[in-house]
């Protein structure tokens, strides 16, 4: 958790070690001009036992908008949903919740959820907007922890934004403050010790959601405060747009939810199988 922490000190200290690491290649194919990310050895075959699932924002934060209903809902009854298939269909697996119900949890909370519980995976839930609903924006996409691209920002900054409806944000975050550019930089350089897991994941869940012929966004690298923390794979996945009224009402369907829920579940068996081989 960043705590207490003076940012200017932190970036300093953090732009050292990446300067004497290893470095690898972007997730994005034509990334070869941004600065890549330090990388840790390949970790040891690790069993996945247990996954916290994180419904975006709740309570006082409803997220995106659309004209039926309001991001903090459909991603808690999908979470909940796919915990139970969890559960039910990978004996063994333990699921936690950030949240169950509809209340507000600071950012900074949610991964630390997971490093408490020692987690194996982390994995937030969201929906999409675009600016205006004139915007034919539709699709999935899912994020990873990491450098982002000039004009990638959106879906950060509006994830990030949440962190002013909490109390001593400021004090939680060491000073951070997602309206302040110069703040991102501690964000975008910060080592994710688990990355190449978390990019295997969320490219996983990119190919489940083509099978349903959904748009594919791709997997992003984006500076978001709810992975920045987490001591495991995390990535955070959007099911759709809110601002698209067709994407809306698939997400708000049975039918839709229950194709969303056995590809995300089809992704985390997947990758459960490869880390336990």
């Amino acid at each position: 958790m960043i705590r207490n922490l003076n940012v200017k000190k932190l970036t300093v200290f953090v732009a050292t070690i990446f300067t004497l690491t290893f470095t690898t290649s972007s997730v994005t194919p034509n990334a070869s001009s941004e600065p890549a990310i330090p990388l840790k050895p390949t970790a040891v075959s690790q069993p996945v036992r247990t996954i916290v699932l994180d419904p975006g924002h709740g309570g006082k934060d409803a997220g995106a908008r659309g004209l039926r209903a309001n991001e903090k809902d459909i991603v808690l009854e999908v979470a909940l949903k796919l915990g139970k298939k969890i559960e039910k269909e990978l004996p063994g697996v333990r699921v936690i919740y950030t949240r169950k119900t509809d209340v507000f949890i600071p950012l900074y909370e949610r991964p630390a959820v997971a490093n408490k519980n020692k987690a194996d995976l982390f994995i937030s839930i969201h929906c999409n907007a675009a600016a205006t609903r004139r915007s034919p924006a539709r699709g999935t996409e899912t994020l990873v922890c990491g450098y982002s691209r000039l004009g990638q920002q959106d879906a950060a900054i509006r994830e990030n934004a949440s962190i002013l409806l909490e109390d001593n944000y400021e004090e939680n975050y060491g000073g951070f403050d997602p309206k302040d550019p110069s703040s991102m930089i501690v964000f975008q350089l910060m080592k994710n010790q688990y990355r190449r897991e978390s990019i295997k994941l969320a490219s996983l869940m990119q190919d489940k959601f083509s099978t349903s012929r959904r748009p594919d966004r791709g997997v992003k690298e984006q500076s978001l405060a709810v992975l920045s923390t987490a001591g495991m794979p995390a990535v955070l996945t959007e099911l759709g747009f809110m601002s698209n009224s067709t994407e809306e009402n698939y997400m708000l369907s049975t039918a839709g939810q229950n194709e969303i829920i056995q590809n995300l579940f089809d992704a985390i068996k997947t990758y459960k199988t490869a880390a336990e081989r």
